[in-house]
């Protein structure tokens, strides 16, 4: 179901020729209303792609009555006709549907630099909005994969009657502001753009921007939500907040789970700091560093290379005052060994880094993934 389990919500995808491969890539999100609420997160790369630029002005009014997404080309640096392209498929759309162009979201995803098919992409909406119905939320979500290995979803159910759906995609350049993604949430509740701004940045702040898998950010990044109303429910705002939470860090965790060429999936909770900005930075740092995230991939616990990165930070802390634990593990404590690194068990995919500054009482947790020789082979070879 995905993005079509909340009511009023329909969904449908085709093969409009983007992809060699013959898969699908082309998919449709339709809000049947009786609300057209919306909001949406955008990347803060200040090199934008074209639909970034387009759903930056849609998104304004904070309705939105439809979402097209195509993979197979970023379309990013395709100048005037790029822009073109974008504008003609959000009136195609509009046209399809019987709604204003003004109210589309348009997202892209694929290579940069290359012109998409106009004839294909206009041809293949009409086709995709032709075969709109309540059960192609999972197709939906295949559509708009690239090197993703198995499409993303989740679903959430309040006992009070109303719902959450939700659909990603990325595999590769996962990094924040947000990070790197395409995102579609759906809910059938009753809320304002306001109230699902407010609660979408809430969200994102400790789920998608805190997912930092290779450090490279996207130029075509988007996080949409949209409300129908349908289920006539006014969740309070709290209540809200906390279920898209939930289905924002299942999303997260699935994207981390499928990034490209990956051994491990790794968590770096960062406690004790000072602030929360202290925590997020430290854990970043880590998170980003070469050295860690390729001895994690050799299984090799050099908690070393863990406090070299973050006496890199301009987080406030004691250098000789840090605890760093692996896996329940305390490797090192107040600047010192502690346990032997070989009772470490790095087997598991999952890893548990933990750091405590023993500065404050903030915490912040980064997710991201080790670096190996298949991360490397993949993005060497995609473009071909």
């Amino acid at each position: 179901m995905t993005v079509t389990l909340a009511k009023g919500f329909v969904a449908g995808a085709v093969h409009a020729g983007l992809k060699k491969s013959g898969k699908l890539d082309l998919a449709l999100v339709v809000n049947q209303g009786p609300l057209n609420s919306a909001a949406v997160v955008f990347t803060t790369n200040r090199c934008q792609a074209n639909p970034i630029i387009w759903s930056k002005e849609v998104i304004k009014d904070g309705q939105v009555s439809a979402i097209i997404l195509n993979s197979g080309g970023a379309n990013c640096y395709t100048g005037a006709q790029g822009f073109q392209t974008t504008h003609a498929t959000a009136e195609k759309v509009a046209e399809e549907l019987g709604v204003s162009a003004g109210d589309v979201l348009v997202c892209s995803t694929g290579l940069i630099g290359d012109q998409l098919d106009r004839e294909k992409l206009l041809a293949g909406t009409s086709a995709v909005a032709a075969n709109l119905n309540t059960t192609n939320g999972a197709i939906a979500a295949q559509a708009i994969m690239t090197t993703d290995s198995k499409p993303k979803t989740a679903e959430f159910t309040h006992a009070d009657g109303w719902s959450i759906g939700g659909m990603a995609k990325g595999a590769g350049m996962l990094a924040p502001g947000l990070a790197t993604m395409l995102v579609v949430i759906t809910t059938d509740a009753s809320l304002d753009s306001k109230s699902l701004d407010q609660a979408l940045r809430a969200a994102t702040r400790v789920t998608f921007d805190r997912l930092d898998s290779d450090g490279c950010m996207s130029t075509n990044d988007q996080v949409t939500l949209m409300a129908s109303g349908a289920s006539n429910v006014t969740p309070s705002q709290d209540d809200f907040t906390v279920a898209l939470t939930q289905i924002c860090i299942s999303l997260a965790t699935q994207l981390q789970q499928d990034a490209e060429g990956s051994s491990h999936d790794i968590t770096i909770t960062v406690q004790g700091a000072a602030s929360e900005a202290d925590a997020e930075e430290v854990g970043r740092s880590v998170a980003r560093n070469n050295l860690f995230k390729a001895a994690i991939y050799g299984n090799d616990p050099n908690w070393g290379r863990i406090l070299a990165a973050v006496g890199v930070t301009k987080a406030q802390f004691d250098p000789y005052n840090i605890d760093v634990s692996i896996n329940g593990v305390s490797v090192s404590r107040k600047g010192q060994p502690d346990q032997p690194r070989e009772l470490v068990d790095l087997s598991p995919r999952a890893v548990d880094i933990t750091i405590n500054l023993n500065s404050g009482t903030h915490s912040a947790a980064i997710y991201t993934n080790d670096l190996t020789h298949e991360y490397v082979t993949e993005n060497s070879e995609y473009s071909s």
